[in-house]
Parts: structure tokens; sequence; C-alpha cells
């Protein structure tokens, strides 16, 4: 009786390690089982930078093993899905900040729910022949984590006066700029032209009160741009296939975090030319989910998922809009992603961006 007792004991003790050992899925994914029935289709306008993590095979098979669903994702601009596409047949928009939330609104238009699925910063693209040239200057300077900031009202300020490259010791023509998308299409135009109007402001953030002062400004120097790209995604993949030396760009951090994880053989290349500015301070991109139906609903659902969240910060650089969810940056492997932001101001308000895009829609 004493062996069997003895026996009975080891083999409880070894359950309890293997339990112990088994791996966990996040408290919040725990029984996950997929949904009955044949897989639904979400039909949804998405933000061009979220299309690679959405055309995923791994995001694709979470999607329809864990939630049963499959997605039809058109590519449009943040704003003018918000304002202007034709919402027919369609179960979600998924821009890329909350003021598209409040110009949906603005359009009378009723969401069954909304939520944020990620964040990314606003940062700003360059070479590293601009990048020394602006540490020179005393506007950059690097972190103790490796990373660079810019103090964007000087760099304004220097664009604003019209200073050339030349002025800066770089051999190309034109004045210092700051290009972006256009701020009446797409979010990082959009957002950009937030941050912009904040600082020309005393780095107060903008209200409706306020912005009409500015808009003679802001046209005047978003003017110079000429014709601007549609989508965030547009304008990065031509700096980097041509524009690396020349000039900068705004985009959000996760789109060189992306592009890296995706072509590993292009990294040093790239970290080698290519510098990436935080600016001081820098806006938040939420990345809102609008459900207008039932499969809306469920798509929100499905990006609460812990396991595709980790998916969307390893493979495509978004961090995580779920509460007190941490991501490791280390696990990127990719010298300059800080593991917080040092300073965001809020975007103005959603009528005096309301306002700012009016502005910047109008012949220039």
């Amino acid at each position: 009786m004493k062996n069997f007792l003895l026996i009975v004991l080891a083999v409880a003790v070894a359950a309890l390690a293997l339990f112990a050992m088994a791996p966990r899925r996040p408290a919040a994914d725990a029984g996950r089982t997929r949904p009955a029935g044949p897989l639904r289709t979400v039909s949804l306008y998405v933000g061009g930078e979220k299309m690679k993590f959405l055309e995923n095979p791994e995001t694709r098979r979470l999607l329809a093993e864990r939630h049963g669903l499959s997605l039809h994702a058109v590519k449009a601009g943040s704003i003018e899905m918000v304002r202007d596409l034709d919402l027919a047949g369609k179960d979600a928009l998924w821009p890329s900040n909350d003021i598209a939330v409040e110009f949906f609104r603005m359009r009378g238009a009723k969401a069954r729910a909304t939520d944020i699925a990620f964040n990314s910063p606003i940062v700003i693209y360059t070479g590293w022949n601009i990048a020394n040239a602006l540490i020179r200057e005393g506007l950059v300077e690097k972190r103790d984590d490796g990373y660079y900031i810019v103090r964007f009202a000087d760099l304004l300020a220097m664009c604003q006066e019209r200073r050339k490259w030349k002025d800066l010791g770089l051999n190309f023509f034109g004045t210092v700029s700051v290009r972006s998308t256009d701020p009446s299409r797409s979010n990082s135009g959009n957002m950009f032209a937030g941050l912009v109007a904040n600082m020309m402001n005393g780095a107060d953030v903008v209200d409706e009160r306020r912005v009409e002062a500015l808009l003679p400004r802001l046209q005047a120097f978003f003017s110079p741009m000429g014709l601007m790209e549609h989508s965030s995604e547009d304008i990065f993949l031509k700096f980097i296939a041509t524009g690396v030396n020349n000039s900068m760009i705004v985009g959000y951090e996760n789109q060189l975090v992306e592009f890296l994880l995706a072509h590993p053989e292009n990294r040093e290349a790239i970290l080698s030319s290519v510098c990436v500015l935080y600016p001081l301070p820098t806006v938040w991109s939420s990345h809102p989910i609008i459900a207008l139906t039932e499969n809306g609903q469920r798509l929100i659902d499905a990006m609460r998922d812990g396991e595709i969240q980790d998916l969307a910060w390893r493979r495509h650089g978004f961090r995580s809009g779920l509460a007190g969810v941490s991501q490791n940056p280390a696990v990127l492997n990719i010298p300059f992603v800080p593991e917080t932001i040092e300073s965001v101001i809020p975007l103005p308000s959603a009528r005096a961006m309301d306002r700012i895009v009016q502005a910047l829609s109008a012949p220039r």
C-alpha cells in the first residue's frame, strides 16, 4: 500500500511539472475556438501601411483558424475613406488615426463599434548625409538608447525660412523641406499637418478658435511640395527606391521595421543609408477599426487576440493599441526603435483638423 501511494504521488508531481512547463496563450485567448460554419468574409477599406500585415499568410491563418474570418481589404486613404468613399457593402473601415473616427461621425454616419488595434508614432525618414548635417546644426541628437530625435520646432523654422540645402553643406538644389502625403487624403500627411499646426501655434494644441489664423501659414508650408502621394506606403517605397540621399519624408515608425524584417538581405545597406528621426514632439498614429456590421465587430474582436497582436509587432512593427500590453524592441533586433516614445503632443481638435483639411484641399 505504501509503495502504491508513493507511485501515485510521483505521477501527480510529474503531471504538475508538465503542466507548469506547458506553454500558455495569453489569458484573453484562453479557450479560443473557431466559430462553427464557413468563414465569414469581412469587406473593408484599410490604410495602405497595414496591407502587408493583412496579406501575411500567418495573419490570414490566425484569422481563419481562430476566428472564422477571411478578409477582402481594399487600400484607401484614411481621410478619403471616412469622408468621401461609398460605404455600401463594407463591414469596416480601418484608417490610421482616431481623428478619422470623428470625421466619420461628422459625415453623419454611425458605427456599430470602434476600437484602436495598433499605434505607431509619426517619424521622419532621411539619409545619413542630411541627418549628419542636422546634427552639426544642433537640430538632431542621438539618445542613449541609440535612436535619434529631431527638435521639430527648429526644423520647422528652417523650412519656413527657406534655407537652402547648400547652406547645410549639402550639394543638391532647392530649399530644406519635409515631404508628406496629401493631408486631405492620407493619414500620415494629415497627422503631419496637425503637428505642424500645433508647432506654429507655439506648441499648444490648436482648437477651432485658433485654427483660422494659422491656415495661410499652413498653405504656404505645404504649397511648395507640389504633387503629393495619396498613400503612406507609396511615398515610403518611392523614398527607399529613389530619394534616400536628397530628401526627408514623413512616415510611420513601423514602415521601415516591416521593410527590414521582410527583406533581411537588404538590412545592412538600408541601415547604412537611412536614418530614422523621431520628432520632438511627435504625434501618435492610432489605428482604429470602425465596425459597420456584425462582421466588422468580429474583426475588432479578432484583433484583440494576443497572438495576432504579437505577430503585428514581431513581423510588422505595430505597437499594441491594447491597454497593459508591453512590447520589447529587442525582439526586433533593429537598433533605432526606442522602448518608449519620448514626447507626444495631441492632434488638434476634430473641427480644427477639418478646417485644415479643407484649406489644404483647396487649389494652391
